[in-house]
């Protein structure tokens, strides 16, 4: 039987579920992420106010233990109570296989009554896929985890576009994926959470692409831009800057990839710069894929992205 990694933020290491007393109804930790994309991005007086930073954590960066067992959500969650930190992003990759309404309300109960916000979640889908079985499955899936979302207080889901079939052109696959997100939108609209469309490679890896397939589903207020930045290869600031007007959530690695294809250590101040040209207000979601152990490099990076946002 494997023992659980020693924490490096002296966070107690928590499995059994809180048991819930009388909380009352209709606690809601939402938090800073109510920005959109189009009409609903920013009022007047928001815009006054110049950017605003929150900072979050995305389990991602604990794959390491998460896959293994070795870590839990709820461990994470102690992680980032122990960091100080603003919010987490729970990604749906280490929940449960079978999720209980009794179990997100867990999670909502244990971020809320630490201080956490949960800035989001992100999950894998496909919609560069024509209609049928296979599209319609993924479309399911992004609405069910849309309701999931709502239950968990995730006030923002992460999604993808796929990837340009063989022998599809780009301008048709721009066209399916489009069309997915505008069903699922149907769908989030009502129940009050945003999909933003992360540029993770295959037809999101270029700017000008995700603009296009932002342009192709219009101006929706519960629609915009996950900004990875670490996932543009040619160009990763000014790429940055060319979406960064329709960006609503934000993972931040601690790499970008140079114009000369070598990976290089992210520049943070360059990252915000961008950000808060874009008068940008929300959570920054630190996202870590350095080779030190997770337990000793994530807070070392979360420490200096703190220092960058002024937080």
């Amino acid at each position: 039987m494997r023992q659980k990694p020693k924490s490096a933020t002296g966070a107690v290491n928590r499995r059994d579920f809180i048991k819930v007393g009388t909380l009352g109804a209709g606690i809601l930790a939402i938090g800073g992420a109510t920005q959109a994309y189009g009409s609903a991005r920013q009022t007047e007086s928001e815009a006054s106010q110049g950017a605003r930073f929150k900072i979050s954590c995305a389990a991602y960066s604990y794959r390491k233990y998460l896959k293994t067992g070795e870590m839990t959500l709820d461990d994470f969650i102690d992680e980032c109570i122990g960091m100080g930190l603003d919010a987490v992003e729970l990604t749906s990759y280490y929940f449960p296989e079978k999720i209980t309404p009794q179990y997100l309300n867990h999670l909502k109960h244990k971020t809320f009554i630490n201080g956490l916000d949960i800035s989001g979640t992100a999950i894998q889908n496909n919609f560069c896929v024509p209609p049928g079985e296979a599209r319609d499955r993924d479309i399911l899936h992004v609405k069910k985890w849309i309701d999931y979302a709502a239950d968990f207080s995730a006030p923002c889901i992460r999604i993808f576009a796929g990837n340009v079939p063989d022998s599809i052109s780009e301008e048709q696959a721009i066209d399916w994926c489009a069309d997915c997100i505008k069903i699922c939108l149907d769908h989030a609209e009502i129940r009050g959470v945003f999909l933003a469309l992360e540029n993770h490679g295959g037809i999101t890896a270029r700017a000008a692409t995700m603009v296009k397939i932002c342009d192709k589903v219009g101006n929706h207020p519960w629609f915009g831009i996950n900004l990875d930045t670490g996932n543009f290869r040619t160009d990763p600031y000014g790429d940055m800057a060319l979406v960064a007007p329709r960006v609503i959530t934000v993972q931040v690695k601690d790499w970008v990839t140079a114009p000369d294809g070598n990976t290089q250590e992210a520049d943070f101040k360059k990252v915000l710069d961008v950000l808060r040209a874009a008068k940008y207000r929300g959570y920054l979601a630190f996202e870590y894929e350095g080779t030190e152990d997770p337990l000793t490099g994530v807070p070392k990076w979360i420490k200096r992205l703190r220092v960058e946002a002024g937080k």
